[in-house]
């Protein structure tokens, strides 16, 4: 299992738009994807799931990846948070 750690930067949160890119971004992707926020988790293929978190500006989330190829996916969804969110 790999990790990370993120604040989130996008000034309104982790609303429709941004997490219906990272639902996309995550479709792609063969590892399980959860995020954490507090003593919550949703999974990140999943937009009600994501939003239900209702991540704001400035919280800090943590990304796990399960599987196979946890390493590959570890390094592009760590690399799409810093471009998108």
């Amino acid at each position: 299992m790999k990790s990370f750690n993120y604040v989130l930067k996008d000034e309104e949160g982790l609303h429709a738009r941004p997490a219906r890119l990272l639902v996309k971004a995550a479709e792609k992707l063969q590892s399980v994807i959860l995020i954490h926020k507090k003593d919550k988790s949703g999974n990140a293929k999943k937009i009600f799931a994501i939003m239900g978190l209702e991540v704001k500006h400035g919280e800090e989330i943590t990304v796990t990846l399960e599987g196979e190829t946890e390493e590959l996916d570890y390094v592009a969804l760590k690399g799409f948070f810093e471009n998108n969110l």
